[in-house]
């Protein structure tokens, strides 16, 4: 009973926050018709510059145009997921380092991990989630995959490890700034090297993959997602 009161009462909590965090983001309407129109229009130039990589004859590091699609829409997911709730939350710790205010939020009585990750909902991070989903269920389309429920089930919840992953990572790299102030702009590089995670970690050199795989895990944010929704890797093999 006390763990359901206590789930029911952390449910309360961000369901406040993220009414605040959206009627304060709707006071500029406007910006629902710029964002979409950004969304589409970073989507097409993504598939643009994928579709430079390939002619009749070509591959990119052994994934077709089809499989490469769905790399790209786990990438443009991940991103929607980083700006609803990562930039706008995890940027922040920096800036309450600087001003001295994160005590404040140590003495709140509610979880400060919750407070510091969850506190503001960004709803222009919706328009990429969805077309992210798209570009994964386009692909698998094109790729004709045949999906079960077990298959399902399981690219869920490795789409969800990259998520943890990719919270990890900005988490990590915000709260350095406790010891070291000026790292406002890692969480910016951090987000720039990200970008390589929308081709293939196939496609890289050896040196590359190594370090997209073992030190920045890239590969499993985008790379393992696509391959186990296509059946390449296996829970097993990923463990």
């Amino acid at each position: 009973m006390e763990s359901q009161n206590k789930w029911t009462h952390t449910l309360r909590i961000l369901s406040s926050f993220w009414i605040s965090s959206i009627a304060s983001e709707f006071e500029y309407r406007f910006n629902i018709l710029i964002e979409f129109i950004s969304v589409i229009g970073n989507l097409f130039g993504s598939l643009f510059t994928l579709s430079l990589f390939y002619s009749i004859d070509t591959d990119l590091g052994g994934w077709s145009w089809e499989t490469s699609i769905i790399i790209l829409g786990v990438y443009t997911f991940l991103e929607g997921f980083t700006i609803m709730f990562l930039a706008p939350n995890l940027s922040r710790i920096v800036r309450h380092v600087q001003n001295g205010t994160l005590d404040f939020v140590l003495l709140k009585p509610v979880d400060s991990q919750l407070w510091l990750s969850l506190r503001i909902f960004s709803p222009w991070g919706i328009p990429s989630i969805f077309a992210g989903t798209f570009l994964m269920i386009f692909g698998l389309f094109l790729s004709r995959v045949s999906f079960s429920i077990l298959n399902l089930f399981i690219s869920i919840t490795i789409l969800g490890t990259s998520l943890l992953i990719l919270y990890s990572l900005w988490f990590l790299i915000a709260t350095t700034s406790i010891w070291f102030v000026r790292v406002w702009n890692a969480n910016e590089v951090l987000r720039s090297t990200l970008v390589a995670g929308r081709y293939p970690i196939a496609a890289y050199p050896e040196q590359i993959r190594f370090l997209f795989t073992f030190v920045l895990p890239i590969a499993f944010l985008t790379t393992v997602p696509a391959e186990t929704m296509l059946r390449i890797s296996s829970i097993n093999s990923i463990v």
